[in-house]
């Protein structure tokens, strides 16, 4: 009998990272399955025909802005809101050049923000005798920007 004996040498390095890309290869082959997959719920359930009793949201969700230039400067005022309410409100493109030329800007706006989170509304918004001005500019463009999210009646 004459057996030739073999000997097979593996590097446990090697092991290590064909197991390693395995594991890889198939969860990449998995997620790529569920991602391009038709839901089951979503076909089999038929779209449910929207009830007319139920309240009409106020705000269609998103982010709208309105641009408002002082002076050379401009800056975007940024509204968030949900269907029924006004999430965030804060100025976009803010820099030291427009704070520093209008120092009432920033606390003034901070404070009809709080209004506003509070009222859920730009109606009965107080503001002071000093920033009239600066008040009045501010509550137009959040109102432009409210006016852009503004649901269509029914």
């Amino acid at each position: 009998m004459s057996a030739k004996t073999k000997i097979v040498v593996l590097h446990m390095k090697e092991l290590i990272y064909t197991g390693i890309f395995a594991v890889l290869g198939i969860l990449f082959v998995v997620l790529l399955v569920m991602m391009f997959l038709p839901d089951k719920d979503k076909e089999d359930t038929p779209n449910p025909e929207p009830d007319i009793t139920q309240t009409a949201s106020q705000y269609i969700p998103g982010i709208y802005t309105t641009q408002l230039v002082l002076g050379s400067e401009s800056i975007d005022v940024e509204v968030i809101v949900d269907k029924d309410t006004i999430t965030s409100i804060r100025m976009v493109n803010l820099n030291e050049a427009v704070t520093t030329m209008y120092p009432l800007l920033q606390p003034t706006f901070d404070s009809i923000c709080e209004q506003v989170y509070e009222r859920q509304s730009l109606e009965g918004i107080t503001y002071s005798s000093d920033s009239k001005y600066t008040s009045l500019v501010l509550l137009e463009a959040i109102q432009s920007s409210l006016n852009k999210a503004a649901a269509a009646p029914l």
